[in-house]
C-alpha cells in the first residue's frame, strides 16, 4: 500500500512523505521508519524489541531511546502522549497506532470514465480561456522548479549520505527549471557544504558551496540568512575566522537564529570559549530545531572537567541518535578519555558499523591500536582516515608517521616548512599547531614539539584529558615543558569552570558540585 490515510494524515510511502491538509510534516529519517514500522502493523501492539530491531539495527538501544524517537515523531505529527490521536502507549509492551491505516485506492475504470466525461464536457468552455490565458500564464518550467524544489528540501533534511547526494542532484535540476530561483541557490550552497561537513565530499564541492553563497550574499546583504549560508561555507573549508564572521553577521540581523547561534558555539568551543560556547548552546530556546546541540554541550561540559555528566550525556546520545556522526565519535572517544580503553572499542565497533564514517572515528581507532601496541592495525586506520578526506592535512601526517613504512627525516622536514610557509595565513584552529608537535616529535625536537603544543594552547586546544592519554605524544612526557603545558590548561579549565559552576544558568546536573576542580571528574 503505497498511499495510506490514517485519520486526517495523508502518508506517501514511496516518497516517505506526511501531511495534513496539504501541508508536508517534519517526518523524516529514523522518524520515518519508526512511523513504517507501525503502520504495516496495523493497530497491533509493536514491542520494544521489534521496533529495536526494525527501526535501529545494527544498532543495539533501550526502551529509552525508542520512548524518545515516539516522542519526537508524536511532536512532528502534533500528536499528545497524554491524549494521543495517532500513537498511543501500551504500558510495559510497546506502542500502536490509535486508528487502522487505511489504503487509498486508485480510482475504478468507471470512476475514471466518469472523470473523463467531465473533463471533455468543460474543456470546449474552458478552450477559449486557456488560449488567452497562455501568453500571460506563468512558464511552466518554474512548476517544475518547485516542485524539484520541495523534493530536494525534504531529502536535504533527513541528515544522511545518499539522501543528501539526492538533494545535491535534485537543486541542480531546480536550477535548470529555473536559473533564477534564490531557493534552490540556497539549498544547493548548504547541501554541498553539509556533504563536506559530514558526509567526506570533495573540495571541488566545497568551493562551489562558497561560490553559491558569495553570489547570494551580494544579492542580499542585509538577509541574515546569506551570511549563515556563507558562514557555513566558510566553516566547512575550514575557515574558523570567516566562518565566525558569517554566523555573527547573521545573528546581528536575526538575534532568532538559533542554527547560526549553535554553529558559533561550537566554534568559541573550539576556540577555547568553552564558558560561553556552554552558555550559548543553553539558551537556545528551541534546542529540539538543531541537530547537533545535544553533542555539543556534552562535549563542552567533558572539556570542562565534568566528565561524569558528560559521560551520561554522551551515553543517551549514542542511543538515541544512531544516525548522527558526531554523537557515534563523541561516546568511544568519551570511554577512552576516561581511561576504557575495551569498552571504547567496543563502542567505536558499533559506531563504525552504522554507517557514518568520518576521519576522527578512523583517527580513534588509530590511537586505541597504538595503546594497544598493534602499530599494524594503527597504520591500517590511520591511511583509512586519510583516504576519507585526502584533502586534510593532520590526516596525511598521522597516515604517514605510523605507515607500515614511517616517514623518513627528509619528508617530515618538507612536511614542516610547507606548514610554516602557511603558519601566517591560519585559518584558526589550533590541528596545524599540533600538526606541527608530531613532525617535530618524529625528529626528535621535543622541547620545540612542546612548544609548538603552546601554540595549539594559544590558538584554542583544550582538550588536557586527551594529552594524558593519547600514546600519539608519549616521547613528551618526559620533556622539561610538559608539566607546565599540562598546568597551563589546567588552570584556564579551572577559571572556567569556576565560572560555569557560579552561573544561575548552569545545567542541573551540576547542581551538587562546587568549583573544586577534582568535582565531577571520574
Amino acid at each position: 500500500m503505497d498511499s495510506l490515510r490514517l485519520l486526517d494524515l495523508e502518508i506517501d510511502r514511496p516518497s516517505q512523505r506526511v501531511s495534513r491538509d496539504g501541508e508536508v510534516l517534519p517526518v523524516s529519517g529514523l522518524s520515518w521508519t519508526l512511523l513504517d514500522v507501525l503502520l504495516a502493523h496495523g493497530t497491533d501492539v509493536v514491542d520494544f524489541d521489534t521496533l529495536a530491531a526494525q527501526v535501529w539495527a545494527p544498532a543495539v538501544v533501550g526502551e529509552d531511546a525508542i520512548s524518545q524517537r515516539v516522542k519526537l515523531l508524536r511532536q512532528a505529527l502534533g500528536d499528545d502522549g497524554r491524549n494521543p490521536r495517532y500513537i498511543r502507549s501500551v504500558r510495559a509492551r510497546g506502542y500502536q497506532l490509535c486508528a487502522p491505516p487505511l489504503p487509498v485506492r486508485a480510482p475504478t475504470p468507471r470512476a475514471r470514465w466518469r472523470r473523463w466525461a467531465a473533463l471533455f464536457a468543460s474543456m470546449a468552455a474552458l478552450l477559449a480561456v486557456a488560449v488567452g490565458l497562455l501568453f500571460w500564464s506563468r512558464p511552466a518550467p518554474q512548476g517544475a522548479a518547485q516542485s524539484l524544489l520541495q523534493r530536494a528540501d525534504y531529502y536535504a533534511g533527513i541528515g544522511q549520505a545518499s539522501n543528501n547526494e539526492r538533494a545535491i542532484s535534485l537543486y541542480r535540476q531546480a536550477l535548470q527549471a529555473d536559473p533564477e530561483s534564490t531557493p534552490a541557490r540556497r539549498g544547493l550552497s548548504r547541501a554541498l557544504s553539509a556533504q563536506g561537513c559530514l558526509f567526506n565530499g570533495s573540495p571541488a564541492q566545497m568551493r562551489e558551496a562558497l561560490a553559491l553563497a558569495e553570489q547570494e550574499r551580494r544579492r542580499a546583504p542585509r538577509e541574515a540568512a546569506t551570511h549563515a549560508l556563507w558562514g557555513y561555507a566558510q566553516d566547512c573549508l575550514g575557515d574558523m575566522r570567516q566562518a565566525m564572521a558569517g554566523y555573527r553577521h547573521a545573528i546581528e540581523l536575526d538575534p532568532g537564529d538559533e542554527r547560526s547561534r549553535a554553529s558559533l558555539a561550537y566554534l568559541q568551543q573550539e576556540r577555547g570559549e568553552l564558558a560561553t560556547a556552554l552558555r550559548q548552546n543553553l539558551s537556545l530556546k528551541a534546542p529540539e530545531r538543531v541537530r547537533f546541540r545535544d553533542v555539543q554541550v556534552a562535549r563542552e561540559l567533558e572539556l570542562l572537567g565534568f566528565t561524569q555528566a558528560a559521560g551520561q550525556r554522551h551515553a543517551r546520545n549514542f542511543q538515541l541518535y544512531p544516525d548522527n556522526v558526531f554523537s557515534n565519535i563523541a561516546w568511544p572517544r568519551s570511554l577512552y578519555l576516561a581511561g576504557a580503553p575495551q569498552q571504547a572499542r567496543q563502542a567505536l565497533d558499533e559506531a563504525l558499523a552504522r554507517g557514518t564514517p568520518h576521519p576522527q572515528l578512523r583517527r580513534l581507532q588509530g590511537e586505541l591500536a597504538l595503546l594497544a601496541g598493534d602499530p599494524a592495525a594503527a597504520a591500517q586506520a590511520f591511511e583509512l582516515g586519510r583516504q576519507l578526506r585526502p584533502q586534510q592535512s593532520l590526516g596525511q601526517t598521522l597516515a604517514a608517521l605510523h605507515g607500515a613504512q614511517p616517514a623518513q627525516a627528509a619528508w617530515i622536514s618538507q612536511r614542516l616548512q610547507q606548514l610554516g610557509d602557511q603558519a601566517g595565513a591560519g585559518d584558526g584552529w589550533p590541528d596545524a599547531a599540533i600538526e606541527r608537535a608530531l613532525l617535530l616529535q618524529a625528529l626528535g625536537q621535543t622541547d620545540h614539539a612542546v612548544a609548538a603544543l603552546q601554540q595549539a594552547v594559544d590558538d584554542g586546544f583544550r582538550d588536557v584529558a586527551w594529552l594524558r592519554t593519547t600514546p600519539l605524544f608519549v616521547p613528551l612526557r618526559g620533556a622539561p615543558g610538559w608539566p607546565a603545558l599540562l598546568q597551563r590548561l589546567d588552570t584556564d579549565i579551572a577559571r572556567q569552570r569556576a565560572q560555569v559552576l557560579a552561573a544561575a544558568w548552569r545545567p542541573d546536573d551540576l547542581a551538587s558540585l562546587s568549583a573544586a576542580p577534582a568535582a565531577g571528574t571520574r
